[in-house]
């Protein structure tokens, strides 16, 4: 018994406690998990690198945009600066054509060649003639009705008969008449540079030389 009093009464110091070291470097305090909190530093360096992220591509549009319209300013002023040297030349069609054998033709107006010259081909029982399509008032270009028999002007209502010849509306005379002649293959050559006219209350030149073909 005295013994155990004995023992008890000097006790064995406790062992401390083993020191846990923590590295401040390798643990993240705050620990964020998605997108940071509105009003934190963590939210701001977020907003930070996003604004910047957004104002370089913004900043590169632009320059891409700034590039576009000097090149394109650069091209229009050397395709200006090289039209500067051409010629200033205007592309007109033909005025001396050939328009087939005279045995293309039957009797009455044939509009083949109206999109092309602007002539109409005339054959009556003794004569063949071209008319040039233009209606001698202010220049349109009248349609043929053949219900009719006649020409009608669409722009102010001139009438011409199957030959031409003014009867109504504006139109001051009759229309004009193409040169036309047979050339040694036998083909009919027109040549819209000469015109044959009647002018209002004068001699008709639709029967001069070169204004008609007969016995063909």
């Amino acid at each position: 018994m005295a013994e155990t009093e004995k023992v008890n009464a000097n006790p064995e110091p406790a062992k401390p406690a083993a020191k846990v070291t923590v590295d401040a470097t390798k643990v993240d305090a705050t620990k964020y998990v998605g997108t940071p909190a509105v009003g934190t530093s963590k939210a701001a360096a977020a907003a930070g690198v996003s604004a910047t992220a957004s104002s370089t591509e913004i900043d590169r549009r632009r320059r891409r945009f700034a590039w576009a319209m000097v090149t394109g300013f650069l091209m229009a002023w050397f395709l200006a600066f090289f039209r500067f040297f051409l010629p200033r030349t205007l592309f007109e069609p033909n005025t001396i054509f050939k328009i087939g054998f005279p045995s293309d033709y039957a009797l009455g107006i044939d509009e083949k060649w109206l999109q092309q010259y602007r002539i109409w081909v005339d054959r009556t029982p003794d004569r063949l003639f071209v008319i040039y399509a233009r209606c001698t008032h202010l220049g349109c270009t009248p349609d043929w009705k053949p219900a009719e028999n006649k020409f009608k002007c669409p722009c102010h209502g001139s009438g011409y008969d199957s030959e031409g010849v003014n009867f109504e509306g504006p139109a001051p005379r009759p229309m004009d008449r193409a040169r036309i002649e047979l050339a040694p293959d036998g083909q009919i050559v027109v040549n819209t540079a000469i015109l044959y006219q009647w002018p209002k209350g004068q001699p008709s030149h639709f029967n001069d030389p070169g204004a008609y073909l007969t016995g063909v």
